[in-house]
């Protein structure tokens, strides 16, 4: 018995001693954590000093105004830093969105009140590629969602740089551009959009807050983002462009959630009501949940692209079906030309399940510069020849430039575009090998425009 008890007690003599290890192992790695974190603490508060004392702390140098109070500070030598989310002070004015806003504008984005945007759509941001280099006129796109909206804003800042901006830019001047110029392009091209879709009379601009509106939404779950909104309204577009570059930072750095407040300032720019209006009996939102994430409507798209949020590709408003009967309701296709054009093409498109066929409207723009879905995928083709789309002796042989916003790019690829000389043969009876190498996607996307156009890609691999 006593020899039992004495090792039951050396039993919980050495239970004991690991357990009194154990602790000291963790006072030991939280004294190392706390003093991380101390380090940590102090490299950001010495790093916003040390931005605070270059920017001043009314106007810059530029004139510009640094509004934004939680500022973003890469250290790559610190592990793991999450970006605080970007914030505008409540001294800035505007008006609080009110949880009835927030209700509506979820509804017209998601179709309900209790979705939100996921991670891929907070990160993403409109980031230029570096000043000064070959593709500093582009921005960087995501892919899924995001990357609709981020494409359609990167054709307006090539309408701005080739067409628009007084000092207009040529296809050389487009890979020359530094940060002053990458940010008035940006600025118009939200500014564009933006008063598009205002009909010209009047637009909106929200921007994130450091300090909520409201606290709860009945039944609902927060966002971090909605319930701190602030609207600025503007009826004059001079003042709207003066506004979003001077709060630029809000659109473009890490933790901004740039893209979603841009598309928040749309909806509020279009108003609800003019939406609902929009959109007809086969849409009823702007996003809907594809693979995991949420992507734009052909809506949206066209929200972006012409001001008005037509569900359909084809021209005008549809009464009739293919038999002569009256439809229920109007099916709404696109009312006019606008200055950025549109096209489309999948490989996965077949007899059962046709794309629609874009109509003459979007495929014929005012300028030439065209937003193209391939494949599910978004990219951009242009030319800097402000003609080609009135002269029909230019559209015999003219250069298409293509960009696809993914940062295996590095270069615009330059296209060559033959629809006079040549024919381009659809059909094959070759079964052997990869029909996308032999006729690739962005090849085909062309030929909806220009039927039987030969293409050379000068060189370059075809890609995208």
């Amino acid at each position: 018995m006593e020899d039992c008890a004495e090792n039951r007690f050396q039993h919980d003599s050495e239970e004991m001693h690991d357990i009194l290890r154990q602790i000291s192992e963790l006072v030991k790695w939280r004294k190392i954590f706390d003093d991380r974190g101390m380090e940590l603490r102090n490299c950001i508060t010495k790093t916003l000093s040390e931005r605070a004392a270059l920017e001043g702390d009314g106007e810059d140098a530029a004139g510009r105004h640094t509004y934004c109070t939680q500022r973003h500070c890469t250290l790559h030598s610190l592990p793991c830093l999450v970006p605080q989310t970007l914030a505008a002070s409540p001294s800035l004015g505007g008006v609080p969105a009110s949880p009835e806003q927030v209700m509506n504008l979820r509804k017209i984005l998601f179709g309900n009140t209790f979705n939100f945007f996921n991670y891929e759509w907070k990160k993403s941001v409109f980031r230029f590629r570096d000043p000064r280099s070959e593709l500093s006129y582009a921005l960087q796109a995501e892919r899924g969602g995001p990357g609709a909206v981020q494409m359609v804003v990167q054709a307006n800042i090539i309408k701005f740089l080739l067409f628009t901006c007084q000092s207009q830019c040529n296809s050389n001047q487009l890979h020359s551009l530094g940060d002053k110029e990458q940010e008035e392009a940006l600025a118009s091209a939200l500014s564009d959009i933006l008063w598009m879709a205002g009909e010209e009379q009047a637009a909106t601009v929200t921007l994130v807050t450091s300090k909520p509106s409201f606290f709860t939404l009945p039944g609902h779950q927060l966002d971090s983002i909605t319930e701190r909104l602030h609207i600025f309204s503007f009826v004059r577009k001079e003042d709207m462009w003066k506004f979003i570059y001077e709060h630029m930072q809000c659109f473009q750095e890490e933790g901004s959630h740039g893209v979603i407040l841009f598309l928040y300032s749309l909806v509020f720019s279009r108003t609800i009501h003019r939406l609902k209006d929009d959109l007809d009996s086969t849409t009823s939102h702007l996003l809907h949940l594809s693979q995991g994430n949420f992507v734009c409507h052909q809506a949206l798209l066209n929200l972006l692209l012409t001001g008005r949020a037509s569900p359909n590709v084809f021209n005008g408003t549809v009464q009739f079906d293919e038999a002569g009967a009256p439809l229920p309701q109007p099916l709404r296709g696109v009312l006019a030309r606008s200055d950025i054009g549109y096209l489309q093409w999948s490989w996965e498109q077949g007899p059962q399940t046709p794309l629609p066929q874009v109509g003459s409207m979007l495929k014929t723009p005012k300028l030439p510069v065209w937003v193209c879905c391939i494949n599910g995928t978004y990219g951009i083709l242009f030319s800097p020849n402000r003609t080609l789309l009135s002269n029909w002796r230019t559209e015999h042989l003219f250069e298409l430039h293509f960009y696809n916003g993914q940062p295996t790019q590095r270069r615009t690829a330059v296209l060559t575009i033959d629809t006079h000389s040549h024919h381009w043969e659809p059909r094959t009876t070759d079964t052997q090998g990869d029909l996308e190498k032999k006729f690739p996607s962005v090849d085909m996307t062309i030929r909806t425009k220009w039927e039987g156009a030969v293409i050379d890609w000068n060189g370059v691999v075809p890609f995208f």
